[in-house]
């Protein structure tokens, strides 16, 4: 039987990891939840969601691929100097994932396969007086497994 691994909990808790580890060497004093906060005081980032792409091949060997969605939040709105900031963060997480390509574990791979800026991004499961727009950006991270 093949071995079985807990890939979208370790996939998880190497974004967070990932997260806190590339804020603290760049000194951004980043809030970082694994799931979505109760509130929200920038720059924060979480995980907003994962979904997971398998390939099974005969029933003996399946491909896994999560895909861990991760909201930074900037600013409460997209001025110079938000723009500014979120440009040196993705250029900087970006190349901090391509230095840690087994951040999701030793037998797995992680890529940023997408980057998309939110610029009028809400926090929709909150209570509506708690409601406010932001400035973040969706990082995508993929990782890449068989078992």
């Amino acid at each position: 039987m093949p071995t079985r691994i807990a890939f979208e909990t370790n996939a998880r808790a190497a974004a967070v990891t990932l997260l806190e580890d590339y804020a603290a060497a760049a000194g951004i004093n980043l809030q970082v939840y694994r799931a979505r906060p109760r509130s929200i005081a920038p720059p924060t980032a979480f995980v907003d969601a994962i979904n997971e792409t398998l390939v099974d091949f005969v029933g003996t060997i399946r491909q896994r691929t999560p895909h861990v969605a991760i909201i930074v939040v900037h600013a409460i709105f997209d001025s110079g100097e938000a723009a500014d900031q979120r440009d040196a963060f993705v250029d900087g997480f970006l190349d901090w994932i391509a230095d840690r390509a087994y951040g999701f574990g030793g037998s797995t791979q992680v890529v940023v396969s997408e980057v998309s800026d939110l610029p009028a991004w809400v926090p929709e499961w909150m209570p509506p007086a708690q409601q406010q727009t932001f400035y973040a950006t969706q990082i995508t991270l993929e990782g890449f497994a068989a078992t």
